[in-house]
């Protein structure tokens, strides 16, 4: 609670500060300009990002399949020891929980490198989405002769006129300009 309240005050801060640094003086001087985009959007709506998605959700469904067979097969072993526990001896009935424990350590490991592979699978396929998107919003903001650009996120944006917000002008400048490359 009292990170929020901190996050917000400090919210506040910015916004006032941008406020009072992009209003014209009145000597007259440059009037500012200030748009926003949602990078998230962005990113899932270029053919690049379209093309990324499905290549990460065809990889972490495979995977997906796989953790599941494994998970399947860990809750056998469980219920195969519980039915049989009474006719094992100590000895017998111990060294099968260890099995069945080290098989759910490894599990565990294997989802965890799983969740850490996919989401470096995500940054390198998104990284050079984001740059280039960078490249097609500076160009826009130079030609619109805006003063500042933020990206609309819960945080920095919490409500601006659907006017301001170049998105989908950026989304086209990208997919101009990415085929251009091609």
């Amino acid at each position: 609670m009292m990170t929020k309240t901190i996050k917000c005050v400090a919210s506040l801060a910015f916004a006032g500060f941008l406020l009072n640094a992009l209003t014209p003086s009145a000597s007259g001087a440059q009037e500012n300009k200030i748009g926003y985009v949602d990078m998230q959007k962005a990113i899932q709506e270029t053919s690049s990002g379209k093309k990324a998605k499905k290549e990460l959700e065809k990889e972490f469904n495979a995977k997906k399949a796989e953790l599941q067979k494994k998970e399947g097969d860990l809750k056998k072993m469980d219920e195969d020891l519980r039915k049989k526990a009474a006719a094992l001896s100590e000895e017998a009935r111990t060294k099968k929980m260890q099995e069945l424990q080290t098989e759910a350590m490894k599990f565990q490991r294997e989802v965890s490198e799983s969740q850490m592979n996919i989401q470096k699978k995500e940054r390198e396929l998104t990284q050079p989405i984001l740059e280039k998107l960078q490249a097609a919003l500076e160009k826009l903001a130079k030609e619109g002769g805006y003063t500042v650009v933020l990206e609309k996120n819960e945080q920095s944006v919490l409500w601006a006129k659907k006017d301001l917000d170049l998105t989908d002008a950026m989304i086209k400048e990208y997919e101009r300009t990415a085929g251009d490359k091609k």
